[in-house]
């Protein structure tokens, strides 16, 4: 029986990629956006979630194996905060029931290189209290001093996301009910979405985020890999942020990446006497 699946932004960039590539392996597919896809959806609201997932699970005849939450913007504005945290967080949180009927249910969410950039700890703590309306208020402060400052409503709104799936995932109600949580962290994506972006800072936004392994990809990069994450073949790869960026965050933070980690003194097990 075809699995089912759910995609939000599936009208354009890594959503719609993630659509058609699903839709060419066999899945029956639903697709939720502002337009243009199958459900009619705004994420930025409790009100608009709640009626997305209602009628996205309706329109999948009421049983869904798959969730990828690929909606998101990446404006400096603080309904960015809305849309990519809230809007994912509590789309997934309506349609885990279903997903724990399925018998290999599975979550992907596009997350960013982003959430390893500069952001507001206050912001990203504000989220993952589930305090959306401080969230808010910080995310318009942070707006109303300019882009700039504006840009840690995307940083923090990827971080936190990727914070809430790793809290998430190993917890009863999610592995408990074999629903593996995984997100992507995309690089520079060539979407509709950047290319202003790609096009106004050129050499200054390869500076910032340098992918050495074939420079800037492709919708379909992306969505390769949460259609691996998402499929029955993943049954243990669970809370992990899996970086799409061309070797940009190892580049970036170089390898001791266990550098917080605490050493056990004395000789390693392995090395102890017989």
């Amino acid at each position: 029986m075809a699995r089912t699946a759910i995609i939000t932004g599936a009208a354009s960039g890594i959503g719609r990629a993630t659509k058609q590539l699903l839709d060419e392996r066999g899945y029956r597919t639903v697709g939720v956006d502002l337009a243009g896809s199958d459900v009619d959806g705004d994420l930025s609201t409790p009100a608009g979630r709640r009626a997305a997932a209602d009628a996205a699970l309706a329109a999948a005849g009421g049983e869904v194996d798959v969730v990828v939450a690929s909606a998101g913007i990446a404006a400096p504005i603080a309904k960015t905060v809305a849309v990519n945290y809230f809007g994912v967080t509590e789309f997934l949180d309506a349609l885990r029931p279903a997903l724990a009927r399925s018998a290999a249910p599975r979550v992907g969410i596009t997350s960013s290189f982003s959430s390893l950039q500069p952001t507001s700890a206050e912001l990203v703590d504000a989220l993952l209290a589930g305090d959306e309306a401080k969230a808010l208020e910080i995310g318009g402060a942070a707006e109303a001093q300019g882009p700039q400052v504006g840009f840690i409503n995307y940083s923090g709104s990827k971080r936190a996301i990727s914070r809430w799936a790793r809290r998430v995932a190993p917890t009863a109600e999610w592995a408990g009910a074999g629903i593996a949580v995984n997100c992507v962290g995309p690089g520079i994506v060539e979407t509709a979405m950047t290319a202003d972006l790609i096009r106004d800072m050129g050499d200054a936004l390869d500076a910032q985020l340098p992918m050495p392994l074939n420079y800037h990809a492709k919708p379909e990069t992306v969505a390769a890999l949460l259609a691996w994450l998402v499929s029955e073949e993943n049954t243990h790869v669970t809370g992990q942020t899996i970086y799409v960026d061309g070797g940009a965050e190892a580049l970036l933070r170089g390898d001791d990446i266990f550098s917080a980690l605490p050493d056990v003194g004395g000789e390693a097990p392995g090395d102890a006497p017989a």
